[in-house]
């Protein structure tokens, strides 16, 4: 069994871990202040940053948690680190989370760990949304990651056809949209709900996208993050990392 010392101090495997967390350490010294209420993001770049957190709260630094993943809130809780329910808090002063894909605008795609419902709800009872990246997450135009949408499981299959259906609609020709695990042992959300995949490979029209897809029935939330970032920090293989607001 690892030992909260091991979780919290391992060094970077890698230049791109040593990027994510450059990002993470300088999101904490930028935005984080004693007494907030901070929502925890979920992915690689995210734990890397709850871990820094640790080493904060450990040294002194008090803030509570709202946790967007089971994984995120074992990590937190392993760490020490103050956490509470969604229902609990009124509103978040900042949530701090990663991202697949981010343009220019801010606008993001996530959801590769198959947290994004539970992410944009937090995100969204936040005053402020920091997103962490290093540089191979941003992109021109969002799209080169497959867009996951989550889906109730009853009648799966039609909600897919409709979103098939949508894709063809708006140019998307061809679009593949695969059920995430496979037939034989489908990935489940921590919300019991099942996740398409889709590979549209290039999105110019995000923003008209985002709510067309919602609008579909059997669609619970889809990992197109429009509007929600305020700044990003982006780090880099070097070990430094710069702010960008949007």
């Amino acid at each position: 069994m690892k030992t909260e010392k091991a979780v919290a101090m391992a060094p970077p495997s890698n230049d791109q871990d040593r990027a994510k967390r450059a990002a993470a350490e300088r999101a904490i010294a930028a935005y984080l202040r004693d007494g907030m209420k901070i929502g925890l993001g979920s992915g690689t770049t995210s734990h890397l940053f709850v871990r820094a957190l640790g080493a904060r709260v450990r040294a002194g630094l008090s803030v509570l948690g709202v946790p967007t993943s089971i994984p995120t809130r074992d990590l937190a809780r392993e760490l020490g680190i103050a956490l509470a329910d969604l229902n609990d808090v009124d509103e978040l002063d900042l949530t701090i989370d990663g991202a697949d894909e981010v343009d220019p605008k801010g606008d993001m795609i996530k959801g590769g760990g198959g947290c994004h419902l539970w992410e944009k709800m937090v995100a969204n009872a936040s005053k402020r949304m920091v997103v962490l990246v290093d540089d191979s997450k941003r992109v021109e135009t969002l799209g080169r990651f497959p867009l996951p949408v989550e889906v109730v499981r009853f009648g799966w299959m039609q909600t897919r056809r409709q979103l098939r259906l949508l894709f063809a609609e708006m140019g998307y020709a061809d679009t593949a949209v695969g059920l995430r695990g496979g037939d034989a042992k489908p990935f489940v959300t921590d919300s019991g709900h099942y996740i398409l995949d889709c590979r549209l490979e290039r999105i110019p029209e995000s923003r008209v996208l985002a709510p067309r897809v919602k609008d579909i029935p059997g669609v619970v939330e889809h990992g197109l993050f429009i509007g929600v970032a305020d700044a990003m920090v982006v780090g880099h293989r070097d070990g430094t990392a710069d702010i960008v607001a949007f």
